[in-house]
């Protein structure tokens, strides 16, 4: 998975202060571009989601166990991850979309990367990096309010482009 650019970082700040860039496709879930082999696209950038939030810890899944879910592939790295996924998909499906929660606080929606995520009160939420990780660790309750006000609003809208 590639880093984020100090100019990356630079847009987000200027996108957070209200500016405008380009956008992609509208999207209620944050997916790979393309499809799978199961002919839909990937979530979680290929992420267990049971492992996820059972562990904290990104856990990359495999094709070999996939589970199509809302018209999103998710990968596991085990037959019992997917078969626990299936019988409860709602519990391990990641918050807002897959995209980042402290941009959706804020009415945008960014990348949301699997490597900084938080399981609050059994949910998992992820971020775009580090640095919104931590801004987000400062007011989770409020983030998470403030994210579940906007989401309904901004779900079917485009994605942000950093």
């Amino acid at each position: 998975m590639k880093t984020r650019s100090f100019i990356q970082i630079a847009t987000l700040a200027a996108l957070l202060a209200g500016a405008s860039a380009p956008a992609f496709a509208v999207e209620e879930n944050n997916t790979a571009p393309g499809l799978s082999a199961a002919g839909a696209p990937v979530g979680l950038h290929g992420a267990d989601p049971v492992a996820l939030l059972t562990t904290n810890k990104e856990v990359l899944g495999t094709a070999k166990f996939t589970v199509v879910q809302d018209k999103v592939a998710y990968y596991f790295a085990s037959q019992k991850n997917a078969d626990t996924f299936k019988a409860n998909p709602k519990k391990y499906v990641v918050q807002n979309g897959g995209f980042c929660t402290f941009g959706v606080s804020v009415a945008k929606k960014f990348d949301g990367d699997p490597r900084y995520a938080a399981v609050v009160d059994g949910k998992v939420y992820v971020f775009l990096n580090e640095e919104i990780y931590k801004m987000f660790l400062k007011d989770k309750a409020g983030t998470i309010a403030k994210a579940a006000a906007n989401w309904p609003k901004i779900m079917s809208t485009a994605a942000t482009a950093l």
